[in-house]
């Protein structure tokens, strides 16, 4: 089948948090898309909007067994049943965790630069962020084990919230990683809590290994946050899981959701999950294909016409990862928005320094092309 992803909704004016901006602004920051989601899932959620009644409803057997499926066949790792959650999102997961796993006032450790609203669910909550910078040599980007040790032996330390893959630099971390982090942590009596929506939007043939999936030790340790949310469009319908082996962690998790009212399903959330998970399967590779041409357009861009940019080369995600510091320019996003309209993430919120910038490149590639045309105005004249 094909799909046109060269056509996008007119998201403006509606209630789209991205959107909301000035008429002649072009939002690339916000990571979700501009396309419209698969249309085996607008067709669940039609046959769901027709039955006419909306009262409470309940996680089906169906929702189960698409989670166990999808990731059986896309990720070759057997989800258990009983080691999968609802809940409402991944970031109520992982502020629920936070409150569960750790006491006030002990640290939380976090990989940086990483996803902003990381940091807001350890301050939130009382705890304290132990940063641990990952390594960058000219964009590439490693864990450095050592500081990482430091960090677990911290007898404050009780928790890690990790990205796997690694937003917002788009690194898919390697089962020799991940193996490693997780024998670092059950030696330092580290929980581990794996944020993995990014998981499906990979490069095209590119695979990821879950974390639980890495290792013995990976499985006992850690509580793992999945959903079809980023790579079909759904975050507005609120739906996603946590998974976790260990009993002892899957208890706790699971009443923290449910203490929370984090564990409950609306009307779409179950139908557009299993739809997503059993019937989008071509739907995504095809968007997976669309958005490696827009990272290749945009990677060619910039090594031509700003090539004092440093590009990340990312291998997952549909954010561009890139450093300005060259340009000298203090606040570079700001800076780039004021002489352009172009909206950008600046690195600062992520624990880079304001010169990083985040793009993000899922809309239709006449759009991609656009923001790069402003990119360059704003920084060349």
């Amino acid at each position: 089948m094909n799909y046109d992803f060269d056509r996008a909704p007119d998201r403006r004016g509606t209630d789209a948090v991205k959107w909301m901006v000035g008429e002649n602004e072009l939002p690339m920051w916000i990571a979700d898309m501009d396309f419209d989601t698969a249309p085996e899932v607008k067709a669940a959620m039609a046959e769901r909007l027709d039955r006419g009644a909306f009262g409470y409803g309940d996680v089906t057997g169906d929702w189960y067994d698409a989670y166990a499926g999808w990731w059986k066949t896309r990720h070759g790792f057997e989800m258990k049943k009983e080691g999968l959650i609802f809940c409402t999102g991944v970031i109520p997961a992982v502020s629920s965790a936070v409150r569960k796993l750790t006491t006030p006032a002990e640290k939380v450790v976090i990989l940086t630069p990483v996803y902003n609203i990381f940091y807001n669910s350890v301050l939130n909550n009382g705890r304290v962020v132990l940063p641990c910078p990952l390594e960058n040599r000219g964009g590439a980007y490693t864990i450095d084990f050592a500081r990482l040790e430091a960090a677990f032996a911290d007898p404050q330390t009780s928790l890690l919230i990790f990205c796997n893959p690694h937003n917002p630099v788009g690194k898919i971390w390697e089962k020799e990683t991940l193996s490693a982090v997780g024998t670092l942590a059950k030696k330092y009596g580290v929980t581990v809590l794996s944020d993995e929506i990014h998981c499906d939007l990979t490069a095209p043939g590119r695979g990821y290994v879950p974390f639980a999936a890495a290792g013995e030790d990976c499985r006992e340790i850690s509580v793992t946050c999945v959903a079809p949310t980023k790579a079909f469009n759904l975050a507005g319908l609120q739906t996603a899981a946590v998974y976790a082996e260990n009993p002892f962690l899957r208890h706790k998790i699971w009443r923290a959701l449910n203490t929370d009212e984090a564990a409950e399903p609306n009307a779409f959330a179950v139908p557009a999950a299993v739809a997503a998970f059993t019937a989008g399967g071509l739907w995504l590779d095809a968007l997976r294909a669309y958005l490696w041409e827009n990272r290749k357009l945009a990677e060619a861009f910039l090594a031509e016409r700003l090539p004092a940019f440093t590009v990340t080369k990312g291998e997952a995600t549909y954010l561009l990862w890139m450093d300005g510091a060259a340009f000298g320019i203090p606040d570079l996003a700001a800076h780039i928005r004021e002489k352009s309209g172009l909206l950008l993430s600046g690195g600062a919120q992520y624990g880079a320094t304001d010169a990083f910038l985040r793009m993000n490149l899922a809309c239709p590639r006449d759009r991609v092309e656009e923001g790069l045309r402003r990119l360059e105005q704003a920084l060349c004249g």
